[in-house]
């Protein structure tokens, strides 16, 4: 077993909710961090953030690693990293496929990479290097991207994958992040699903984006839309019964909210491998495809190519 023993349906914690979790101890089975805020030698963030470790489970999740970048890893980091994770004992450690700044310069983006085998390459190297150091698997999550680079010779779904294998590291799949790629890139998010492998996936997220018709653009400010649900129980026949993680950064809204949001995805998950089980089973299970139902496939996709591609998306 690759994985580490699954969570159940998370939240990310944010600071408005802090008093609300405490106060409410809500239905969540576990919350992720934004690693960088609490980078810190004390104060009110790691105040609250060891109040709720004594109640939850946690899990880190990072957007400063830089792990496509060409610029040496940051090596203060990397101890600051190693610090909080010996204090509040994260069940794992994540970050994205990458890159966010050069020469110094955080650009406070995540920035794509050309799937080429040059990039593939420096990337295992360099996740092989952060996980001797961690002496741990992390985890590395999809990006959504905007544009394309001319050079790339892999599809984003193999650079992905080949990375997981060659540095044995694992991966955090944003299902949100599909659909907003495949629509701007028009591929098959079915085709994706189908081709990463389920011993490596340990969570999922879900998110909400802004539809600007031709083209979407995660924001993390909006719930989770509906071709994301019926693509997320795809990923549930695909993978099985993964970590799940609901993520809201900006609009956010009350707990209960996020909670209710969080309570659709649990019976979403239980309904779907309950059904996928009552056919005899689907995807992970026998090593197949996303096991989504003919008409599911064809509304997936037609979503997809439905939005032209945007003029001057390829690098």
């Amino acid at each position: 077993m690759l994985t580490y023993p699954a969570l159940g349906f998370g939240l990310g914690l944010r600071v408005t909710h802090y008093d609300a979790i405490l106060a409410t101890r809500p239905a969540v089975d576990w919350f992720e961090v934004l690693t960088e805020n609490y980078l810190v030698p004390g104060g009110r963030p790691l105040h609250y953030l060891s109040r709720i470790r004594e109640r939850y489970p946690l899990a880190m999740h990072g957007v400063s690693l830089s792990i496509g970048g060409s610029a040496p890893l940051d090596r203060e980091y990397l101890r600051q990293l190693k610090s909080l994770a010996q204090r509040i004992e994260p069940a794992w450690i994540s970050d994205h496929l990458c890159w966010t700044g050069v020469a110094g310069r955080n650009t406070h983006d995540l920035l794509p990479l050309p799937y080429t085998e040059e990039a593939l390459a420096s990337v295992v190297e360099r996740v092989r290097t952060v996980q001797d150091f961690l002496g741990r698997r992390i985890l590395l999550e999809n990006v959504s991207s905007y544009v394309a680079f001319r050079d790339s010779q892999l599809t984003e779904w193999q650079f992905l994958g080949e990375i997981a294998t060659r540095a044995d590291s694992l991966i955090l799949l944003d299902v949100n992040n599909i659909y907003v790629s495949a629509v701007n890139h028009e591929f098959d998010p079915l085709e994706y699903l189908g081709a990463i492998a389920p011993e490596r996936v340990q969570q999922i997220h879900l998110a909400g984006h802004e539809d600007h018709g031709d083209y979407l653009v995660d924001t993390h400010d909006h719930p989770v839309s509906d071709p994301v649900w019926e693509l997320y129980a795809n990923a549930v026949r695909r993978f099985g019964a993964v970590s799940t993680l609901i993520e809201r950064d900006d609009h956010i809204p009350p707990l209960e909210e996020l909670c209710a949001e969080l309570a659709r995805a649990r019976t979403l998950c239980e309904g779907t491998l309950a059904t996928a089980a009552g056919q005899g089973g689907h995807g992970a299970a026998h090593g197949g495809g996303s096991g989504a139902p003919p008409q599911l496939r064809r509304a997936l996709r037609a979503g997809c190519s439905r939005r032209k591609r945007l003029a001057g998306g390829t690098l």
